[in-house]
């Protein structure tokens, strides 16, 4: 399970974050490539956009069940 204390620099404010556990496999960028993006530099995804609408909000979801890690959270 994530750990909202532990969230990764660019997380945008609101309920969901990805946390130091990421390993940058990319999973959730395919899955939900309108909220997710990469810190090229640091090597791991971070939400860049919280969701706007409910289609947004489900891919957002489906990333926190497919992250081979447990990284991405919600909290709230």
């Amino acid at each position: 399970m994530a750990d909202a204390s532990s969230k990764v620099e660019g997380n945008a404010d609101g309920a969901f974050f990805v946390d130091t556990e990421c390993i940058d496999c990319d999973l959730c960028r395919q899955t939900a490539p309108d909220n997710f993006d990469r810190n090229e530099d640091e090597g791991y995804s971070f939400v860049n956009k919280q969701p706007e609408n409910e289609e947004e909000e489900e891919a957002c979801r489906e990333a926190i069940e497919e992250c081979p890690v447990d990284a991405i959270g919600e909290d709230g």
